[in-house]
């Protein structure tokens, strides 16, 4: 908490500095989302080199200045809840003056900007924010204000807490754990009680593009657990996209990489070679669109696929057939083909790469 309002207080000692002197103060922010200011790591993932290109939020430049003067009062905000040791989430934040806010989104840009100027993780500026993701299977452990939670009794679906730096207790005898890409998905291998028959794992979903709380919970569980971690996408390039959100990480958080990436994740499916291996009907596969060429044209120029050349291999197929299917497709076999067949023989014969 010292070091929170140290940091706060000596941006706000340059800035009454600047003022002294009769000029207009600025506030110095990293480029957060320019791949130059990214260096690739295959220990960490994507993360903010030391010397990285600043933008400047002058007070005296028209564009500028009314973000000037939001960093400033979401300083004052965060400075008051550290001291009195109280928590918002950022939709309370929102809420508290929208009209000054304008929308969900500039507070949550500041948020990140601010977390990033000071160097310090969101958590420690006593923001949190509602989870997304769910969790379940073989996992217990209890929350920062003292709840405990047993994911392992039944199908139930736990929300992934918002306070994930505040758990304690972890207690699992998972062999794996699966993250799913989407929410039904999910639910359905809940169905089908995958995660007892198999043997016990633990299964997550960010359903779609994860949150913060969820990412910061599978590292927490890897940091824990030190098991396998799997991840079921659709064969289509949002799907990667989203599997190297967990993996690797992605630009605009790189400078909070060490907390938030796992880059021993495997990717177990839904493989583009799965396709043709499984002969799945053509009229069942979905044609690329302009976006999708776009975005697997944008992943095969990452850095992190250099290292991959069994995923590139993945990618190329995807790009010469210019078409992509979601997990659902596995039900034109069968109805449980995923639970039954298709997951137990991929973890029995390492079908991941």
């Amino acid at each position: 908490s010292s070091a929170v309002l140290e940091a706060i207080e000596n941006v706000i000692e340059d800035v009454l500095k600047t003022l002294a002197q009769k000029k207009a103060p600025v506030l110095t922010l990293s480029n957060r989302s320019n791949w130059r200011n990214i260096e690739f790591k295959d220990s960490v993932g994507l993360q903010m080199v030391s010397h990285c290109t600043t933008k400047q939020i002058r007070s005296d430049c028209p564009r500028s200045a009314p973000k000037f003067a939001l960093i400033l009062k979401m300083l004052s905000i965060i400075y008051k809840m550290v001291q009195s040791n109280t928590y918002a989430t950022k939709r309370d934040i929102y809420y508290s003056d929208t009209l000054l806010f304008g929308s969900q989104s500039v507070v949550d840009n500041i948020i990140t900007d601010i977390s990033c100027m000071l160097k310090i993780p969101r958590r420690s500026l006593h923001i949190l924010s509602t989870s997304k993701g769910f969790v379940a299977g073989d996992l217990s452990y209890t929350e920062a204000d003292g709840t405990k939670v047993n994911c392992t009794c039944s199908a139930t679906v736990f929300t992934v807490p918002s306070n994930v730096q505040g758990i304690k207790n972890l207690i699992s005898h998972a062999k794996f754990m699966l993250i799913v890409e989407k929410d039904a998905t999910f639910q359905r291998l809940l169905d089908d009680d995958f995660c007892n028959k198999m043997s016990p794992c633990i299964m997550i979903t960010g359903r779609g593009v994860p949150d913060l709380n969820t990412r910061l919970l599978v590292r927490k569980l890897w940091d824990s657990f030190q098991i396998p971690i799997f991840t079921l996408m659709d064969a289509d390039p949002h799907g990667i996209e989203i599997m190297c959100i967990y993996k690797y990480g992605s630009v605009s958080m790189s400078f909070e990489a060490h907390h938030l990436t796992v880059p021993s994740i495997k990717w177990l499916g839904l493989l583009p070679s799965d396709l043709k291996r499984l002969n799945i009907r053509r009229d069942a596969l979905i044609p690329f669109t302009k976006q999708d060429q776009n975005k697997l044209a944008s992943i095969q120029k990452r850095p992190y696929i250099t290292c991959q050349p069994m995923w590139k291999k993945e990618l190329d197929i995807m790009e010469a057939s210019k078409l992509k299917a979601e997990i659902q497709v596995l039900t034109s076999l069968s109805s449980d083909y995923l639970s039954r067949v298709y997951l137990p023989n991929k973890l029995q014969f390492g079908g991941w790469l």
